[in-house]
């Protein structure tokens, strides 16, 4: 990753991303709103950073490269995966596995 020329973003960043998401979620007790950034592409993305402690995340290169209807498409994935867990509110999943991603 030094190596490389500009800046770094997308998918390299990711696990660094959520660990650092994590942390802080734990050190601050959820008390503090964090947004997520890094990596997101898809609705699993963003499942991942709520578990990991973020209360929303912001789309960057991905949106970039993949077009406003990707945002539609990680709308209906999240609402799918939310009425298969019997979930009311995406935001549930906040924080449920700092654990996994803290390491």
């Amino acid at each position: 990753m030094a190596k490389e020329t500009g800046g770094l973003s997308g998918k390299p960043v990711k696990p660094l991303a959520l660990k650092t998401v994590a942390r802080f979620y734990q050190r601050t007790q959820g008390k503090i709103p964090i947004i997520g950034c890094g990596g997101i592409a898809s609705a699993q993305d963003v499942i991942e950073y709520l578990q990991a402690g973020a209360s929303a995340v912001q789309l960057y290169t991905a949106l970039a490269y993949q077009g406003p209807g990707l945002i539609r498409e990680i709308k209906n994935d999240l609402a799918a995966y939310c009425h298969q867990h019997g979930l009311n509110r995406i935001q549930q999943l906040t924080g449920t596995q700092t654990k996994r991603w803290s390491k």
